[in-house]
């Protein structure tokens, strides 16, 4: 009897914790963030020191994270791993090409002891190259309900309550498969809104072709990780923080909607703006705005980010205060309003202005080449405490090599 209580007990500790993650990433409306969180849950449910999350992407696996804590307690306060950009065939001769391949998770104790007659092998160059022991590993292969691979969950080092790397328990494999059933759902929920986002920016961008997915997506990301990292720095609580990176990165993703009420021959003009040009251009904002009228914290965030990311720290940018968004007629929307002024600039919109302007000048434009990071960074400094928020625009230089990391990760086409 006291064995079968403790089996009921260890599984409603099983149910427990496989219901606090299908919460927890249920909540979570991002592609990048969920897949973030999710590696992060399952590592932490399976006291794992690293592990790696794949994307398929046609007949590779795409690498999107990678956590490991050994190597992030070696860095400088502040920083993160980089972020990289990889792919994998999908084919035997690797650890995550065979699981996905065959749709299988492998259980490996010891990566140095892998069975000579195994299809697959383990490159410990890259151990040696970032002075680390890959010793077990746990990959899973991440399966639609419909019997499709979406990706890969390599899980690396399974410790025990002293820290020592050990072997993956065989019988936990069910409770990680069952953990990445979650997650799969969670993923295929979150790339209907991605593709939804890329769909909608790509209205934008045949109308303006500097509105490309990679523009958006490296502005979403840049925003959120300034965030974080600001954030972090006022000691806000960390489920706040994993909150509202969710919004921003939607919200920072959709800054330039408005874009798509403006006329091609404006967007496209190479030459520059007469003023009543000007004043058609600056109307994107609250066309953009306008788009979010709902009452939720999404909706909240994405308006005042498309409303206010062009308003300047000293109050020479646009629009001002607007208070009526709605009805027919522009209304008060066409008069001239004093710009926005400091903290009475919603802080995300602040966040977006430096991100926007940090990709822009780095990027090609009809009028300009894409300038070399130096140049942006001088030209960047000297609008501190005048368009850009003075403590968010140090943030932003202390975690450059990890914007830089991001450019990187999502180039140009």
């Amino acid at each position: 009897m006291k064995g079968l209580i403790k089996t009921e007990r260890q599984l409603e500790l099983l149910v427990d914790k496989i219901l606090g993650v299908n919460n927890e990433l249920s909540r979570i409306k991002d592609l990048d963030l969920l897949l973030e969180r999710f590696l992060y849950r399952a590592r932490r449910e399976s006291s794992a020191d690293a592990g790696t999350i794949y994307i398929r992407k046609d007949d590779e696996l795409e690498f999107k994270y990678t956590q490991n804590n050994t190597l992030e307690a070696k860095l400088r306060n502040g920083r993160k791993l980089p972020y990289s950009a990889f792919s994998i065939p999908i084919n035997e001769k690797s650890i995550a090409g065979f699981a996905a391949k065959h749709k299988k998770t492998l259980n490996i104790p010891n990566m140095y002891a892998i069975d000579k007659e195994a299809p697959y092998h383990f490159d410990p160059s890259f151990d040696r190259r970032i002075g680390y022991k890959t010793v077990s590993s746990l990959t899973i292969p991440l399966i639609s309900s419909d019997g499709k691979l979406l990706g890969i969950m390599q899980l690396l080092n399974a410790c025990d309550d002293d820290g020592k790397f050990i072997p993956f328990s065989r019988e936990d494999e069910s409770f990680y498969k069952m953990l990445c059933l979650i997650g799969t759902n969670a993923i295929q929920r979150a790339q209907m809104t991605r593709n939804l986002l890329i769909t909608i920016t790509g209205f934008a961008c045949l109308r303006d072709p500097k509105e490309t997915a990679a523009h958006v997506n490296r502005v979403g990301t840049y925003a959120t990780e300034i965030y974080e990292a600001w954030a972090n720095q006022r000691g806000i609580a960390s489920g706040s923080i994993d909150k509202n990176k969710d919004n921003l990165r939607i919200a920072a993703m959709l800054h330039d909607v408005g874009k798509v009420g403006i006329s091609d021959t404006i967007l496209k003009k190479e030459s520059a703006f007469d003023s009543s040009e000007r004043k058609t251009m600056e109307s994107h904002t609250w066309l953009g705005a306008r788009q979010f009228l709902g009452n939720s914290d999404l909706d909240l965030t994405a308006k005042e980010v498309a409303l206010s990311h062009h308003e300047n720290w000293d109050g020479s940018g646009y629009p001002g205060r607007i208070t009526n968004l709605t009805g027919s007629s522009a209304g008060d929307k066409e008069k001239k309003h004093p710009g926005l002024k400091g903290n009475a600039i919603p802080l995300f919109a602040r966040i977006v202005a430096i991100a926007d302007v940090y990709d822009a000048l780095h990027s090609n434009r009809a009028y300009k080449n894409a300038w070399a990071e130096e140049k942006v960074i001088e030209t960047m400094k000297k609008d501190r405490g005048r368009k850009f928020d003075p403590e968010l625009f140090d943030v932003f230089l202390r975690i450059l090599p990890t914007l830089q990391d991001i450019r990187r990760r999502f180039p140009d086409s």
